[in-house]
């Protein structure tokens, strides 16, 4: 496996390429841009066979995707932020007639204000249309995520959208080295693409996109929710599958130094790499502190979460993004709805954090350590929702 230098952005695009789907319908946002038009140059170098539709808008890009999925296709696009949103009335349409799109989403912060770097509120707000969302801590997890996407997405038991994300700015335009598979090796990898319906189909005819009242509509709905409890199976068979291929395994949550952990740390995305670091100092010291990364939010993997965190005296979750709820974000929020039959529970602080891209440094992963270390000691939450590091 060859190892070469990619931004995040570069190796979503890289992984496209290679994959060299059917169709990618996009219109470009930062932090998101890079993506599609890196493959666009690939389109125009004659490096891909792929029809790309430069579209109006996301909105337009969506539809797009979803026309040439419904037709058959192996279909892509990337987006972020505003650009999620102005996607979500089509989002929920995709999952609904279970087309397998893949989309490459690079976290960003949701206006207003205008803000165009990292949080996760806008992959956070189209969390429940149906769609796979898997978080990449760095850049090798793009373009791994990407590459097992189709695998999950195209799965039978599974047939949903999903999207990959990352850290807008943090990851999708910060350099490191990444191991990338031969060209060869992907095409074997992915497989070819097996319409399962389509509109273009004469022998077959379908319809799409009809009425649906209260007859049928609630019985329509119930096939994702079957498909979502599938994916997670399947995501944990494609990431073992990968592992003994490529020595990279992947699962649906990720624990660092967890086994033995009375104090921890649950985040999502690139503020685990920072947490690494800080967890490698304090077991130098003598502290039992462990993370535990998730990968999947959706499916959401609660049992796994219930089960990692089972021994844990205090756990501080990291939401970056906020429901305005007055419960904090929508991990945190996840995760005790997952914890609430139990009787013996770790203590739970939630961390509002990183808005609008807000740096997280060392120190500030070890403050919150530290206070962890405080509430595992007394027994008590000083406070259950902290809007951490917000100026006075």
């Amino acid at each position: 496996m060859p190892t070469i230098a990619k931004t995040g952005n570069e190796a979503m695009a890289e992984a496209m390429r290679q994959i060299d789907p059917d169709v990618v319908a996009a219109y470009p946002i930062t932090p998101a841009t890079e993506v599609v038009m890196i493959f666009s140059q690939f389109v125009a170098d004659g490096l891909v066979g792929t029809e790309f539709v430069a579209v109006e808008s996301e909105h337009s890009a969506m539809s797009a995707c979803v026309g040439a999925a419904s037709a058959g296709c192996r279909v892509m696009t990337g987006t972020s932020s505003q650009g999620l949103q102005l996607m979500s009335e089509i989002l929920p349409i995709a999952s609904a007639l279970r087309q397998p799109i893949v989309l490459c989403e690079v976290n960003r912060a949701l206006s207003g204000p205008i803000n165009i770097h990292c949080d996760h509120s806008d992959t956070m707000a189209v969390r429940d249309f149906g769609w796979i969302q898997l978080f990449s801590e760095n850049a090798q997890e793009a373009y791994d995520n990407i590459l097992q996407l189709v695998r999950i997405t195209e799965n039978e038991k599974v047939r949903l959208p999903g999207m990959a994300t990352t850290d807008g700015f943090i990851i999708s335009h910060c350099m490191e080295k990444i191991e990338s598979l031969d060209d060869a090796e992907v095409k074997k990898y992915i497989g070819d693409f097996k319409v399962i319906k389509s509109t273009l189909d004469l022998d077959k005819p379908i319809t799409l996109g009809s009425l649906d009242l209260q007859d049928y509509y609630f019985e329509h709905k119930m096939p994702i929710v079957e498909a979502m409890k599938e994916a997670k199976q399947v995501i944990l068979e494609v990431g073992k599958d990968f592992g003994q291929r490529y020595g990279r395994e992947y699962g649906l949550i990720e624990e660092y130094k967890l086994a033995d952990a009375e104090i921890a740390m649950v985040a999502l995305g690139s503020t685990c790499g920072t947490a690494r670091a800080v967890i490698d100092e304090l077991r130098e010291k003598g502290v039992k502190a462990g993370l535990l990364k998730v990968r999947a939010f959706r499916p959401f993997p609660a049992e796994e979460i219930v089960k990692a965190l089972a021994k844990v005296k205090a756990a501080a979750v990291l939401d970056r993004s906020d429901m305005f709820s007055n419960q904090g974000g929508q991990l945190c929020c996840e995760i005790k709805s997952a914890m609430y039959d139990l009787k013996q529970k770790p203590l739970l602080t939630n961390y509002v954090y990183g808005l609008g891209g807000r740096e997280i440094s060392l120190e500030d992963i070890r403050k919150i350590f530290a206070e962890q270390q405080g509430t595992a000691s007394s027994g008590k939450v000083k406070q259950a929702v902290q809007h951490f590091g917000v100026r006075e």
